[in-house]
């Protein structure tokens, strides 16, 4: 019968410690802040377009001036995302008074580009179609919401984000997290 050979035990590690100040937390946290009036975009580049090459960091493209407007959606081919809430901005006039519009959502690069395809075919009607695979943006937002149960992992709030001459001017996000109220083209951009 083959047998192992015994091992030496080893000492047990040391634990350094340094002494804290006196009164000092041994942590810090800081509730998350949505999002609001007068911020700026969080300045990353965590967002893709088209390719896993193509980065996106919408605080520098803000920073340039203009308008701006990203509709946040909790999925892309989600009968909601896709029957009404983002055909809404693309048929509605009120669209064109912006230098960038931006769809956003916690999917992969492959699937927002597939997305864009079928709701703009042409490619003519100017809304991007950008991923947040890991979700990093719609955190920075404070967006981000537990939509395992039907999603199967975090997913982003539905909401609308004006941005103007690098500050945002507006949100709307649906206090369900996913209906179509608060959200839609007509009450962000006013009636057709």
């Amino acid at each position: 019968m083959f047998r192992l050979p015994r091992l030496a035990p080893r000492a047990a590690p040391t634990l350094l410690r340094t002494p804290r100040a006196a009164g000092a937390a041994s942590f810090h946290t800081t509730a998350p802040r949505a999002i609001s009036v007068g911020d700026r975009l969080p300045d990353t580049d965590a967002l893709m377009e088209s390719s896993p090459g193509t980065r996106v960091n919408l605080a520098a493209e803000a920073a340039k001036g203009g308008r701006m407007l990203l509709i946040g959606v909790p999925a892309a081919f989600s009968p909601a995302c896709s029957g009404s809430h983002v055909p809404g901005y693309v048929r509605h006039p009120g669209r064109k008074g912006f230098e960038t519009i931006g769809v956003v959502s916690v999917n992969d690069v492959f699937v927002m580009k597939a997305w864009g395809e079928t709701l703009d075919p042409a490619g003519k009607e100017g809304i991007r179609f950008l991923a947040d695979p890991t979700g990093k943006f719609t955190q920075l937002l404070d967006m981000a919401f537990d939509g395992s149960a039907i999603f199967g992992g975090d997913r982003s709030k539905r909401y609308a984000i004006v941005v103007e001459d690098g500050k945002v001017s507006s949100v709307a996000v649906e206090p369900d997290n996913t209906g179509t109220s608060v959200s839609l083209a007509e009450n962000v951009l006013g009636p057709y």
